[in-house]
């Protein structure tokens, strides 16, 4: 007799199998393990994508194309637009092909590989914007010092400080990943290799390495996030005490498509990594996990075009620039 849960049992007899980590690698099980599903969400996704591709590089051409966006507010914007395509390309690709898939394997090597760039962009994206909040503190709140503060020698810095210790953090975590042992399921109930779902796998013991994880996370991510915090503090203060109400909205519509990233970006991380394993749920995980490395990165164009006159000046431009 035919089972009634062909999907279900299919799952179960991957995960009853016994690999080694270093020649078999992982079982990606997706967004989905319905097949009906599958091509519907790889047409979804792949236009995610295509429009993720396309509207960050609109944006990284449009600024480097107009000499009034040569600024550091739109120096950070490109830089954390070039981050993004690396981000979801990183990720989509891969989850892309196994939709379409019958094996959805990702080698062992592979997986670390993906679990490096994924945490190198994500948290250089966090660094990003918090770069991005100081200087809209340096403007608002110090505007006759804001060309020297932010003069592009000390951006490069910022920019190259942000890659440096996201780096540096993904490498820590790879290595204590790869110190640990698979000897059991090999099956990722996720869509890419995330930390929380391949220590869920581990047969090791992981409480060292979840509160070496816990501690360096909170420590990298949570520096940005105070950065933020911090700096918006001392621009409300500011705008405060600015007299008239024009002025204070000029003030504040600098900062809204910045804040409106933030709360998106922030807001999905905080739920997925600052819990402990016992608490990790793999639906609501999923969801999560997709709006902060598939659909923050779509819309962060939209955000900071629809309502900045000089993006919608700059995007103009580089429209009459490919038509002419």
């Amino acid at each position: 007799m035919a089972s009634p849960h062909p999907v279900r049992d299919e799952v179960k007899d991957m995960e009853t199998q016994n690999y080694s980590s270093s020649t078999s690698g992982f079982i990606l099980l997706g967004i989905s393990s319905n097949p009906q599903l599958q091509k519907p969400l790889f047409a979804v996704f792949l236009t995610m994508y295509l429009v993720t591709l396309v509207g960050n590089a609109l944006i990284i051409l449009a600024i480097h194309s107009d000499s009034r966006l040569h600024t550091p507010m739109y120096f950070f914007l490109s830089s954390l637009s070039f981050m993004d395509i690396c981000f979801t390309t990183n990720i989509e690709p891969k989850m892309l092909v196994n939709l379409l898939s019958d094996t959805k394997s990702i080698s062992y090597v592979g997986c670390l590989v993906q679990m490096y760039f994924f945490m190198a962009f994500g948290n250089t994206d966090s660094y990003l914007l918090a770069s991005m909040a100081i200087d809209r503190l340096v403007a608002i709140c110090n505007p006759f010092r804001y060309n020297v503060v932010m003069s592009p020698r000390r951006c490069l810095l910022m920019l190259l400080g942000s890659c440096t210790i996201s780096h540096l953090h993904s490498l820590l975590y790879v290595l204590v990943i790869s110190r640990l042992s698979f000897c059991a399921s090999h099956v990722i109930k996720h869509f890419f290799c995330d930390t929380q779902p391949v220590l869920k796998l581990s047969c090791s013991d992981t409480s060292s390495s979840q509160i070496l994880i816990m501690t360096e996370t909170l420590t990298v991510i949570a520096t940005p996030f105070l950065c933020i915090l911090f700096s918006y503090l001392r621009i409300i203060i500011t705008v405060l005490k600015i007299p008239s109400a024009a002025g204070k909205w000029k003030a504040f519509s600098t900062c809204g498509s910045h804040l409106s990233v933030v709360v998106l970006f922030y807001g999905s991380i905080s739920y997925v990594y600052f819990r402990p394993l016992s608490m990790y749920s793999v639906v609501k995980d999923r969801v999560a996990t997709v709006m902060y490395t598939i659909v923050t990165p779509m819309l962060n164009p939209f955000i900071y075009s629809l309502r900045n006159k000089d993006m919608k000046r700059g995007l103009r431009k580089l429209r009459v620039r490919i038509h002419s």
